[in-house]
């Protein structure tokens, strides 16, 4: 099978191709030669998808969760980017607030623009 070559996304068609990809290589391990192909579709997907779709009106937990599915990352993986498992917990369970340095990361990672991060939001501590 011939190997596709990625450009920036332009089209609905396009996106479709790079869902479809993306899908097939989610899984892929570091290291293996998909991996480089799923980074890429990655930034590919979200640049086209931030040019052309609005990102839904939900607090920034919610928000974090969609992309966190839509990219195929788990809370461990956030985690790993922040470098803290507990507080991520807290954070996607609404018992702590999202802190800057965590509201930078995590944009950076979900491709979140950082005003929709810094949205005001209730706790549930109990």
């Amino acid at each position: 099978m011939k190997k596709k070559m990625w450009f920036l996304i332009e089209s609905e068609e396009e996106y479709q191709d790079a869902l479809q990809r993306y899908e097939e290589i989610k899984y892929s391990e570091k290291g293996a030669k998909e991996y480089k192909e799923l980074q890429l579709l990655v930034k590919l997907i979200s640049d086209y998808e931030e040019k052309t779709s609005i990102l839904p009106e939900v607090d920034p937990i919610e928000l974090i969760k969609i992309r966190m599915e839509e990219f195929g990352y788990n809370p461990k993986e956030l985690a790993s980017a922040y470098g803290d498992k507990g507080t991520v917990s807290k954070v996607l369970n609404y018992k702590q607030a999202l802190s800057l340095n965590m509201i930078r990361k995590f944009s950076d990672l979900l491709k979140i623009p950082a005003d929709l991060l810094i949205k005001e939001y209730p706790l549930h501590i109990s």
